[in-house]
């Protein structure tokens, strides 16, 4: 499909104060990591590729073209660098599948004759509220 390797030189990271947990520690280190990637740039994937990429991706596409991610979850830079790669990942990997298609089914007799039961049980309970007629 692509090579993983080769997507992983492609991305730039950097690191910025992080909120949180933390302490005094938190003033002092730069635990938030940023991964940037510029998709037009990429050498991994094709052109078609990187018009599904750009289409699936495009909430997480600014104007330059980079998709950002930001991650601050824990207080190790060490570990919010593989939490960023993991998510960049799997968003490639989502935005790269291909959708099944639908396939158009009726619903079947039990499914029908359960609503029927429930819409009369309905119309029942709304019937027992009015007041009796004298």
């Amino acid at each position: 499909m692509y090579n993983k390797e080769a997507l992983l030189r492609e991305l730039e990271f950097q690191f910025a104060l992080s909120g949180g947990p933390g302490g005094q520690h938190v003033n002092k280190t730069e635990t938030k990591v940023i991964l940037i990637w510029d998709l037009q740039k990429s050498g991994v994937f094709s052109a078609s590729q990187k018009d599904q990429l750009q289409q699936r991706l495009a909430s997480k596409i600014n104007s330059e073209g980079l998709l950002k991610l930001n991650v601050s979850k824990t207080r190790s830079q060490h570990q919010n660098k593989k939490i960023a790669i993991s998510n960049f990942e799997d968003l490639v990997k989502k935005a790269l599948q291909k959708k099944k298609k639908r396939i158009k089914t009726k619903p079947s007799r039990s499914a029908k004759l359960k609503r029927l039961q429930k819409k009369k049980k309905h119309s029942e309970k709304k019937a027992n509220r009015q007041k009796p007629e004298l």
